[in-house]
C-alpha cells in the first residue's frame, strides 16, 4: 500500500499542491482582511451617523440609521424606517424594532406633556398608548428583555385608568382617532 502513495506522490505534485494550498489561503485572509475593514469602516460610519460606504442594505445598516434619526429627534423618518424592519429579522430582532419604536412614542410623549391643555393631554395619551402597544410587541416577540419591560410598567404607571375612547389600540379605534395609522406619531 505504501508504494502506492509513493508512486502517485512526488515531489513536483506535493509542490503544486502545496503551493495551491498557499494560494488559496492568502485569497482567503486578503478576503478577510478586506472584510474586516469594512465592517470597521461600517460601525465608524454608524456611529458618526454617516451613511456607511458598504452593506447599505442590510438590516443592521437600516437599523444604525433609523436609531440615528430617532435619537437626532426625527421620529417621522425613523419611525418609517423602523417600520420596515419589523416585517423582516429574527424574532430578537424585531423585538429590539418594537422597543425603539416604544422608546420613540415615550419620549416624545415626554417632551410633549406639561400642560393642562386638553390637546396636549390627549395627544400625550396617545404616544403613551403607542409606547404600550409597541412595548407590548417588543415582549410578545421576545419576552426576556428588562429594559422593555420596566419602560412597559413606566409607561402604563403614565396612563390614565380611563383611557379616551379611541386612542391607541388600532383593534378598536373607537370615534375620536380611528383613521390615525398605527405606529406613526
Amino acid at each position: 500500500m505504501k508504494n502506492v502513495w509513493f508512486k502517485w506522490l512526488s515531489v513536483k505534485k506535493l509542490t503544486v499542491l502545496l503551493t495551491l494550498i498557499a494560494i488559496a489561503t492568502a485569497t482567503g485572509l486578503a478576503y478577510e482582511y478586506n472584510r474586516i475593514r469594512q465592517i470597521e469602516a461600517f460601525n465608524s460610519a454608524v456611529t458618526t451617523g454617516k451613511n456607511p460606504q458598504t452593506d447599505k442594505q442590510s438590516y443592521e445598516a437600516k437599523y444604525a440609521t433609523a436609531y440615528w434619526l430617532a435619537k437626532n429627534e426625527r421620529f417621522k423618518e425613523a419611525t418609517l424606517l423602523y417600520s420596515q424592519l419589523t416585517q423582516k429579522g429574527t424574532p430578537s430582532q424585531k423585538a429590539a424594532v418594537q422597543h425603539n419604536i416604544g422608546n420613540m412614542f415615550f419620549l416624545k410623549a415626554l417632551q410633549v406633556s406639561g400642560g393642562n391643555d386638553t390637546k396636549i393631554r390627549d395627544e400625550v395619551e396617545y404616544l403613551l398608548m403607542q409606547a404600550h402597544s409597541s412595548y407590548k410587541q417588543a415582549l410578545i416577540q421576545d419576552n426576556s428583555h428588562w429594559g422593555t419591560r420596566r419602560n412597559l410598567d413606566r409607561v402604563i404607571t403614565l396612563l390614565p385608568e380611563n383611557p379616551t375612547p379611541g386612542v391607541g389600540d388600532s383593534d378598536s379605534p373607537g370615534l375620536i382617532m380611528g383613521n390615525i395609522p398605527n405606529g406613526l406619531p
